[in-house]
């Protein structure tokens, strides 16, 4: 009997309730993105961007980005997708009026953004079979370009050695985990200028991209390998943050 056969007979049950249809019924969907915002976490370490996020990591979008990253529900891309989208469009314009606020050096008026997720280690991507974050991203940073914003999706980051998993360390031990644990992928140095600058030849901002925001160490990091490279990199945009740990700030009226 066929999976889709199947589909039919028996629908599946959404992945964050259980008790709509699936994979993500319209409440929980709706759920993902309701309370975008500026949150930070409490205390924020140095070289911090600016960090945008969805909601907080309780309820429907804590429960769906847990089975699309460890469940294998690929399905699930799309909405989470869509939610990172309407995150991205608010740390992209922040971005966008700081550059316009600080130019760097022979900045044009219409700057181009690069948009880099953090790398996924080798080993989480054997294990998952994909690159949950990529994929998000890449979604995302699609459906902004189809809106007309300026964008250009990389990924410059790799790891340069393998962390330990972040789980259950303290904000010291993960800045420990992270320190220099990220750099940039073998490219000519003369060639990342233009990374950051392409198509327009006029240098832009970057954003960084991740998926769950604790205690900031994960993108201060990827944040500083950037900043080594000559990038300007003053937001980020995250699905979730920890409540726990972070301190909102209401979006301004």
């Amino acid at each position: 009997m066929s999976a889709a056969f199947l589909d039919v007979l028996l629908p599946p049950r959404c992945a964050a309730c259980a008790t709509g249809v699936g994979p993500l019924c319209p409440a929980c969907a709706a759920g993902l993105c309701h309370d975008p915002g500026v949150r930070m976490p409490t205390p924020s370490p140095p070289g911090l961007p600016e960090c945008w996020s969805a909601a907080d990591y309780t309820g429907p979008l804590r429960r769906a980005l847990t089975a699309y990253k460890e469940r294998g529900l690929t399905a699930l891309a799309a909405p989470l997708g869509a939610a990172l989208a309407l995150v991205l469009w608010r740390a992209v314009a922040s971005a966008l009026a700081a550059h316009h606020r600080h130019p760097p050096p022979h900045s044009g008026s219409a700057p181009h953004v690069t948009v880099v997720p953090v790398p996924t280690t080798p080993r989480a991507k054997r294990r998952r079979g994909h690159d949950p974050l990529g994929t998000l991203a890449e979604l995302a940073v699609a459906s902004l370009r189809e809106c007309g914003l300026p964008l250009t999706y990389a990924q410059p980051l790799e790891h340069r050695r393998h962390p330990e998993d972040q789980a259950g360390l303290n904000s010291r031990q993960r800045a420990s985990n992270l320190a220099h644990a990220f750099r940039l992928r073998p490219t000519p140095r003369a060639a990342l200028t233009p990374l950051w600058a392409a198509p327009t030849g006029i240098p832009g901002p970057v954003v960084l991209v991740d998926d769950i925001l604790t205690t900031g160490t994960t993108l201060t990091e990827a944040a500083r390998t950037l900043r080594a490279a000559g990038a300007h990199v003053p937001t980020a945009a995250v699905l979730a943050a920890t409540p726990r740990r972070t301190h909102p700030r209401p979006l301004a009226t």
